[in-house]
């Protein structure tokens, strides 16, 4: 994997336009063309599965917080729900000819280490006209394939002065998706857990931002321990069982 590069020389300036953009535009159709490509791309080459997808509320402001391994996740956290899912992306992936995919398509750069504000305003833009954002605990991909121990306090603030409800989501097997350069490709598991949701506050402290993080942290760890445990076939096999006993008696 190559290092991460986590500084971007240019001016805050030049990312402005972006941020106007994701700030008063829905995405376009480069959005669904994109949409399309991935997840064929997924259910091919990966045999992508989702299980309780309906977890994710169908209308309003809502946060996605999978685990991060992958260049994928984010296509792979919004595959099996019917919303447009919005990111935001390291500010060095905005250069020609990507930024004309990502703009267009609803993705906002970030500036990792710095202290980048628009950033959080262009968040909470989306989450006010009711959009659908993934964000991740963890920060940056895992570099060791494995879940981290901490979580970064930002999607603590976003969920505590937003108000919005947080569905964390475990993604299983991304870890491995670079591989299909050598031709080898992983299953890939998505498992969406309960909406999570707190009390709104305005100026949440630095320490009420990193317990609400850690507890969404904790709930992804819960989803992804359960896929290591039973594996894609033994959680498919559960969550059949649950819908059987959740029908009422007398129907099919």
């Amino acid at each position: 994997m190559k290092a991460q590069v986590y500084k971007d020389s240019r001016d805050q300036d030049y990312f402005d336009k972006f941020h106007e953009r994701a700030r008063t535009t829905e995405p376009n159709w480069v959005y669904e063309a994109v949409r399309v490509v991935t997840v064929l791309w997924g259910l091919i080459a990966f045999r992508m599965r989702g299980y309780h997808s309906e977890r994710v509320p169908s209308d309003g402001a809502v946060i996605l917080a999978p685990n991060h391994a992958s260049f994928m996740d984010h296509f792979f956290a919004g595959a099996f729900i019917r919303r447009r899912v919005r990111f935001m992306a390291k500010s060095q992936l905005f250069s020609k000819p990507m930024e004309w995919i990502f703009s267009p398509g609803g993705v906002f750069p970030v500036r990792r280490g710095a202290f980048d504000e628009d950033a959080f305003v262009t968040t909470y833009s989306i989450l006010e006209r009711r959009g659908a954002l993934v964000m991740y605990c963890e920060g940056g991909r895992s570099r060791t394939g494995r879940v981290s121990d901490r979580a970064r306090p930002g999607i603590g603030r976003i969920a505590l002065q937003s108000g919005a409800p947080v569905v964390p989501i475990a993604i299983y097997g991304s870890v491995r998706v670079r591989n299909w350069k050598r031709l080898q490709f992983p299953k890939v598991t998505i498992l969406y857990g309960e909406p999570m949701r707190w009390e709104q506050i305005d100026r949440p402290t630095r320490e009420q931002q990193q317990e609400v993080a850690d507890a969404i942290l904790g709930e992804i760890k819960t989803l992804y321990g359960e896929l290591e445990q039973y594996g894609p076939k033994g959680v498919a096999e559960r969550v059949r069982a649950e819908r059987r006993a959740a029908k009422p008696a007398g129907v099919a």
